[in-house]
């Protein structure tokens, strides 16, 4: 009798492949708006196992900490102000419509009070590029153009930690370390080199699949691999 497929193990909800949110610090998001202008002192810079980027801790002069992602060029005492009012520099959060274009900023909601939801990454950073009435036109980093409304907040600067990825892995332990931290699934193997109880296309011809590789929206569990329910098949004419 077969195994049940990766896929079918990570659909039942086991703690395996569930995100460790116990080992992580805390949530990032920009602090609710207020009218006027706040300030607070960064207070600490962490290292979160669910961020690329390093976080820090505000202490808000008015009302609660919060956590959000460092940009390049703070560090723990700096002040960060947010507000209409709030200067151009890195750390501080405005809305869009205060921030010139030309001007970089990262971890920009893509609602008025949702928190920042783009650019948010380790050394990631957005462009404002134009300002039509209430529309904001913003060049992401994957060079798409996409508009928010002008209410929208964002950070000034460049989020830190742009070097992460400079560094080697150079080995596939550190990697298996790396991925664990957030219950990634790693290493990915092929269907085709697993064994025959593992998946339908394993066995021992390896480079031969010894069955269709389409599957029917219909096919029942464990059969369901491969192009599932594909409109075309074969090369592109």
């Amino acid at each position: 009798m077969g195994k049940n497929l990766i896929q079918q193990r990570r659909g039942k909800g086991s703690p395996t492949y569930k995100s460790p949110g116990f080992r992580f610090v805390a949530g990032a998001k920009l602090p609710a708006a207020i009218e006027g202008t706040g300030s607070g002192i960064i207070k600490d810079i962490y290292r979160s196992p669910a961020h690329s980027a390093p976080i820090m801790a505000v202490a808000r002069k008015d009302g609660e900490d919060f956590i959000i992602q460092a940009p390049i060029g703070v560090k723990v005492g700096d002040a960060i102000a947010y507000g209409d009012a709030a200067s151009l520099t890195p750390g501080n959060i405005l809305s869009l419509t205060n921030i010139p274009e030309g001007t970089s900023i990262y971890n920009i909601e893509a609602n008025p009070g949702d928190g920042g939801k783009f650019a948010k990454t380790s050394g990631a950073s957005a462009k404002v590029l134009q300002k039509i009435g209430s529309q904001v036109t913003v060049l992401l980093p994957s060079g798409k153009k996409k508009e928010f409304y002008a209410g929208c907040r964002a950070v000034v600067g460049v989020a830190a930690g742009s070097g992460r990825k400079e560094k080697p892995i150079l080995k596939a332990g550190n990697k298996s370390r790396a991925m664990r931290a957030r219950n990634k699934l790693y290493p990915h193997v092929s269907g085709i080199s697993m064994n025959a109880v593992d998946h339908p296309f394993g066995g021992k011809s390896s480079k031969i699949k010894g069955r269709p590789t389409q599957a029917s929206r219909n096919a029942p569990r464990g059969r369901k691999v491969g192009l599932i329910a594909p409109r075309r098949t074969g090369r592109k004419r």
